[in-house]
């Protein structure tokens, strides 16, 4: 959406869950890393965000507003007020 809430390529829109997905595991097999990153399993690096709340259950409009209440970065916590 524009500043003015107007919707633009709504066509083209894709969501959360594929959205995500894009990020995170896609991203990682993108760049032949899906071995090591990208989701979280046993034997992959700990890299992620630990959010406010589940973007999967939050309206679109909503997903700006998501705090981030700390990062995790190859199994090191960081702590919102740290990044």
């Amino acid at each position: 959406k524009t500043a003015s809430g107007r919707t633009l390529g709504a066509y083209e829109r894709i969501d959360v869950e594929q959205a995500l997905r894009a990020i995170t595991l896609g991203a990682a097999y993108t760049l032949k890393l899906d071995g090591e990153i990208g989701s979280i399993e046993c034997g992959k690096r700990a890299d992620f965000a630990v959010l406010e709340d589940d973007p999967t259950e939050i309206g679109a409009d909503r997903l700006r507003d998501v705090s981030v209440w700390g990062t995790v970065q190859d199994g090191r916590v960081f702590p919102a007020a740290e990044i």
